[in-house]
């Protein structure tokens, strides 16, 4: 009954009876059918309002809106509410029968790393005989079973459609991203989570935050919000670790390699094989790579912790474990041993991330050819610093496209280029065919080489123009690499 589902909505007025039965919930006015409570939710590009009209012609029986239309439809209930997207939420919470309620959702948050965590955890649980959920950029997962992931975080009815399934094929476990946009778009509203993890907050999404501190302060909402009963895992060697969990009243807890903490890790050493690491005070040996994965595994330890796992049993399944796709994706030539690195860097800090590790691996005089876009329709204010970072770290570098969208390549290459200083200059070429960038990077290696394709990572297209063409970075490495090698 929509009586029933609206419960705990911020109800403004109500027009017509809430006592009757509703089929299906919708955001989307091409989605209704007869006897659907459509949400006219104001979103980025559009506003729903204006098709309320539409969704009642198709037969939506309720509509949740801001504001109750001047000349309401006969035989049509109207719920004026706050905010219809935190309504959305909720009622999607009601609607699929309070999934999360049922399960253990934690949610991965912070500018980088959220990918790494939460496949590592649905890895890690699944390792240990649960069934899990993943919700993430890369693919949504239901047990073993996959499903393509459109978005970080589903909009609220589509994820909690989504949680409904993993609670029926019987998930104990969810792990899922919660971005930037899925938090201050309300689209977690609702959910109940079992625990939260902070990684780290860096220079991404102005174009839609506007402001850094406009973004923290999204980020620090969702902490805000959890309650009494969850834990909260915040990286203290973050310089916002901290204020993250200021407002929080969950359980918190802190993780680092540099200070004292709750999940406290030293790195001993660091190569291309993984990581040799002490976590509270406990010695193992890892697969992943670098300082950043150092960091993921110990927020990964931390929650599984937090959930009542045995230390040593999770330290040791922990080490087995590889980690998400096109995250220091590596790939070797079979001659020369040139090293690929496919990578979804496509921040001034992760990219500073990868290509400091990969300086640090180094075993001697191997060159590092970097090929690195930024996306179109987005923030430009990195661009510059995404090429100045590139240039600092590598012997070679090559800016290219990445998704360019909707804007001209070139318009996009000469706001990277502004950051390429004049010491620089000769070591950085612009091409803007993504494939002839990579093939010209490798064109430049000798043996044991290391060649760092950054910005896509497990993507396998190139959006140009509104249209996505087929495109896979680890897949073009491996063709140029045979077709030098030939």
């Amino acid at each position: 009954m929509l009586k029933d589902i609206l419960y705990k909505v911020n109800i403004r007025s109500v027009n017509g009876s809430t006592d009757i039965e509703i089929k299906d919930l919708q955001s989307d006015s091409r989605k209704v059918s007869p006897g659907t409570c459509f949400i006219a939710i104001k979103g980025t590009l559009t506003d729903g309002h204006h098709y309320i009209d539409n969704a009642i012609n198709k037969g939506a029986l309720a509509i949740i809106c801001e504001a109750i239309p001047l000349e309401p439809k006969e035989n049509i209930t109207y719920v004026a509410v706050e905010n219809t997207s935190i309504a959305a939420g909720i009622m999607s919470h009601h609607f699929y029968e309070e999934p999360s309620l049922t399960m253990k959702v934690i949610g991965v948050t912070g500018t980088n790393g959220k990918t790494t965590i939460a496949t590592l955890l649905w890895k890690l649980f699944t390792a240990k005989g649960y069934t899990c959920g993943l919700i993430s950029t890369v693919e949504n997962l239901i047990g073993n079973k996959k499903i393509d992931a459109t978005h970080t975080t589903p909009d609220a009815i589509s994820l909690n459609q989504l949680l409904k399934k993993m609670k029926d094929d019987g998930c104990s476990h969810v792990f899922m991203e919660c971005s930037s946009h899925a938090i201050d778009q309300h689209r977690i509203a609702g959910i109940e989570f079992a625990g939260a993890l902070f990684t780290n907050i860096s220079h991404d999404h102005l174009d839609y935050h506007k402001t850094f501190e406009e973004y923290i302060r999204v980020k620090k909402s969702w902490f805000d919000q959890l309650p009494q009963h969850a834990f909260a895992i915040s990286n203290a060697d973050d310089k916002r670790g901290v204020v993250m969990l200021q407002n929080c009243v969950a359980k918190k807890y802190l993780y680092s390699l540099k200070t004292m903490a709750d999940f406290k890790g030293k790195i001993l050493e660091n190569s291309l094989i993984g990581l040799h690491m002490t976590v509270n005070d406990i010695e193992v040996h890892f697969k992943l790579i670098g300082e950043f994965n150092a960091y993921n595994l110990l927020a990964v330890y931390g929650a599984a912790i937090c959930m009542g796992e045995d230390k040593h049993q999770t330290l040791e399944m922990l080490s087995t474990l590889t980690g998400a796709e096109g995250r220091f994706d590596c790939i070797t030539s079979s001659q020369e041993r040139i090293l690929g690195i496919i990578d979804y860097a496509h921040t001034p800090d992760a990219l500073l991330n990868v290509l400091a590790t990969i300086k640090n691996l180094k075993r001697g005089e191997e060159k590092i050819i970097t090929v690195v876009g930024c996306g179109g329709n987005r923030d430009k204010t990195k661009r510059p610093i995404m090429a100045e970072v590139a240039c600092q770290y590598s012997d070679k570098v090559i800016l290219t496209s990445d998704n360019p969208r909707n804007e001209d390549p070139l318009d996009i290459l000469k706001d990277m280029e502004a950051g390429v200083n004049v010491i620089s200059r000769k070591k950085c070429i612009s091409i803007s065919d993504r494939k002839e960038a990579i093939k010209a990077a490798i064109s430049y290696t000798g043996k044991d080489d290391i060649v760092l394709v950054a910005g896509k990572g497990h993507e396998k297209y190139q959006e140009i123009n509104g249209v996505k063409h087929d495109f896979d970075d680890k897949k073009v490495v491996a063709e140029m690499f045979e077709l030098f090698e030939k």
